[in-house]
């Protein structure tokens, strides 16, 4: 049941708008069907340019922090197992750069967009009742997914900090994972597809292309429920075009990050995480730090 609650903690980093780095273990895990997971949490992020790297900013450094709140229910999608989640999250910024040789500065605390996925394992993960996943054990996966993000959040055009986006993007995944005893090894691949922000920067017209990003994780798992994770990702691309004239901002960066959770009791269970930037060549180079508790209810638990 791990994998469920994978798919919300980490979705903590959408108050930053820094999605194309967010590491999700056991995203794809089998879980009875039916179950419900409702999820609060609070991350941190701080440092170089976690605003849009499409604004040519000068020594820019920002703080990130919010709460956020989700919601997960476990399905059964002809046979296979599944999912649908939802999050809203809120996060406060700070900020300040050097932009066209003026010193900015700003605080705003808004609603992040929201975001809303639905999860399909194909391969290795069976819909199963709460007995039936008891004698369940895992060997190969094979899931896939699709998230949608709505532009809801706080938006300022003639703003150079904000934390909504003005847009929508779209990001399919498929992933596996593979099991050997106490270990799991997780890889899966995605690529996030934005629309056109008509207001950008004063009304100005932004595109951006596709980022593709693949990442990996090593889950080591103990017979008490705790479990952690080495976690790490690469991604490319998300170079923009402003009114025509395309940027110099390609993203092609690498993170790595690491994961701990652990039940408190069978209803209840909290996670910690955090990541950091390996190599950055454009944009989005910060620390994230955060913490999660999450409740679970249904299928006869």
């Amino acid at each position: 049941m791990r994998g469920m609650r994978s798919a919300i903690f980490l979705a903590l980093l959408a108050a930053t708008g820094a999605h194309a780095q967010d590491l999700e273990p056991r995203l794809y895990s089998n879980v009875p069907t039916g179950m419900n997971f409702l999820v609060a949490g609070y991350g941190y992020s701080e440092g170089g340019v976690l605003s849009d790297p499409a604004v040519p900013l000068e020594d820019g450094n920002v703080r990130i922090h919010g709460p956020v709140l989700g919601y997960a229910r476990s399905l059964d999608l002809w046979g296979m197992s599944g999912k649908v989640d939802a999050i809203v999250p809120y996060g406060c910024a700070s900020g300040s750069a050097v932009f066209q040789g003026e010193f900015r500065e700003r605080d705003i605390c808004g609603f992040a967009d929201p975001r809303f996925r639905i999860s399909a394992n194909l391969y290795g993960a069976p819909a199963m009742t709460l007995e039936e996943f008891a004698r369940y054990r895992q060997d190969l996966i094979v899931g896939a997914s699709l998230q949608v993000s709505a532009p809801l959040g706080q938006y300022d055009g003639d703003k150079l900090l904000n934390i909504g986006t003005n847009r929508w993007f779209f990001k399919p995944e498929i992933g596996i994972g593979k099991a050997l005893g106490p270990v799991t090894l997780e890889l899966a691949a995605s690529a996030f597809f934005y629309t056109r922000n008509s207001d950008f920067l004063g009304g100005q017209e932004k595109e951006q292309d596709p980022i593709y990003s693949v990442q990996g994780h090593f889950i080591y798992a103990l017979r008490s429920g705790v479990w952690f994770a080495v976690d790490g990702t690469f991604y490319r691309g998300g170079r923009s075009t402003v009114d025509g004239v395309e940027g110099d901002d390609l993203q092609e960066n690498s993170r790595v990050g690491a994961t701990l959770a652990f039940p408190v009791n069978r209803y209840h269970s909290v996670k910690l995480f955090g990541s950091t930037g390996v190599s950055t060549r454009t944009g989005n180079d910060f620390d994230t730090i955060g913490v999660a508790w999450q409740y679970r209810w249904g299928a006869g638990l």
